[in-house]
């Protein structure tokens, strides 16, 4: 007759949250939410039948079973632990898998994956690029990196931070059209174009009755509009952290000190929910906040 045991990860979340004496922490240290948490524990009371722990607010303690119940699984899970398996293959390295924009990977994810690798270096992250333009959905990977209104169906979605928007110029090109003083004056420049970053919206916030422009060089690249305008071809939109070095370096300038910043020009990290059953996945997803949260406030 075929024996019924319990599931080993509810028996684990058992025992962490007995030796904390708290779910949330108990959570934490298996790296799940904390509804996943008291799932686990809800299916392990059914299974026995029996309540194990008495909630008290944040605080939990065991009941008489429970106490009883959790000698019996320490028991278990030691034996199971301590058991020798010689000719177990080592686990495989942790890894994640992130989908990113191909610009944004440029100048601000690679700049700075080398602090997380040095937190954390046995876990291996592997970078795919997206194309903006075109719909996605997760599949292959673990998290995607997107830019837009943070609105995608069936994902959980957490915003890094807004992207100010904003023209920006070579010195050279500048001089040669005589400069530009005012948004009006961009009648005279050449409008580099983008599908990525479309004009019309920086018009309305610059005051500008203008339509979309439909001629000139279009570029679905930021990255490579950013070198288009270095090499004096016009003058475009670009994103704040994208522009930055050349600013500093004076490659390019800025125009007007007038921005389009909105909830709907934001990175965004998007997952399945699912994902954060890995710890390695939670651990990778802490530090994009926390490094990108830096970044919102730069």
């Amino acid at each position: 007759m075929a024996i019924r045991l319990p599931p080993v990860h509810a028996l684990s979340a058992f025992e962490a949250a007995a030796r904390h004496g708290s779910f949330a922490i108990a959570a934490e240290e298996l790296c799940i939410t904390p509804s996943a948490f008291s799932h686990r524990i809800r299916l392990l009371e059914e299974f026995v039948g029996e309540r194990l722990f008495l909630r008290d607010g944040r605080s939990v303690s065991l009941t008489e079973f429970g106490r009883r119940y959790l000698d019996v699984v320490r028991d278990a899970l030691r034996s199971l632990a301590d058991f020798p398996l010689p000719h177990r293959h080592p686990l495989a390295q942790p890894r994640v898998k992130i989908t990113v924009p191909p610009t944004f990977a440029r100048y601000l994810f690679l700049p700075h994956l080398a602090d997380f690798t040095a937190l954390y270096p046995d876990i291996t992250i592997e970078v795919f690029l997206s194309v903006p333009l075109y719909d996605m959905a997760l599949s292959e990977t673990d998290l995607e990196i997107r830019f837009g209104a943070g609105k995608y169906p069936d994902t959980t979605t957490e915003k890094l931070f807004e992207e100010p928007v904003f023209p920006v110029v070579s010195p050279a090109y500048l001089e040669k059209i005589g400069g530009l003083k005012t948004p009006a004056d961009l009648q005279k420049a050449q409008l580099l174009r983008s599908a990525l970053e479309p004009w019309q919206a920086w018009f309305d916030v610059a005051g500008l009755d203008w339509p979309e422009p439909a001629t000139g060089l279009r570029i679905d690249d930021l990255g490579l509009l950013l070198e288009a305008v270095r090499h004096g071809y016009g003058v475009a939109l670009t994103r704040k952290h994208f522009a930055e070095e050349m600013i500093d370096k004076g490659e390019v300038v800025p125009l007007f000190d007038i921005q389009l910043t909105t909830p709907q020009h934001a990175y965004y990290m998007v997952y399945e929910q699912s994902v954060r059953e890995r710890p390695e996945v939670v651990l990778f997803m802490n530090w994009m906040m926390e490094r990108f949260n830096m970044q919102r406030m730069a």
